[in-house]
């Protein structure tokens, strides 16, 4: 028995396609602004509930700041990042530091992978700077 996956709704299109054209991650209020200005405009609460459906689908992923604030991309933008507790300073990592990492058929029973994240957080240089004065 095969179980087909409905196609992402018109606004699930214009969030993904708007993810897509962004050259970074993206908060629900950005989005909301960008589509705002469009011919479909959408509400923040109706922008965050399609987020969280395409997530849930495994078309974008989630990034939580220290902030509390989330940023979304695509999942087919592999990025990881290094961000500072302190400023909030973030940076890309060049290549997925752990590419191969598969998990063991005991560990993954019973889930459907969709997609991946991996964090580090620390202080950088100018946090560390100040701190130590």
């Amino acid at each position: 028995m095969s179980t087909q996956v409905a196609a992402p709704s018109d606004r699930q299109q214009l969030l993904l396609a708007a993810l897509s054209q962004s050259n970074r991650e993206l908060s629900g209020q950005e989005l909301h602004a960008l589509l705002r200005q469009g011919a479909q405009p959408m509400g923040l609460a109706t922008v965050y509930r399609h987020l969280r459906q395409l997530q849930q689908r495994g078309l974008i992923r989630c990034r939580h700041l220290p902030s509390g604030e989330a940023l979304f991309a695509p999942t087919d933008r592999d990025e990881h990042h290094l961000t500072c507790i302190d400023c909030g300073t973030t940076v890309v990592l060049e290549c997925c530091p752990m590419p191969k990492v598969h998990l063991h058929q005991e560990q993954a029973e019973g889930f459907q992978l969709l997609f991946h994240t991996l964090e580090f957080f620390g202080l950088c240089q100018s946090c560390q700077q100040r701190q130590a004065s």
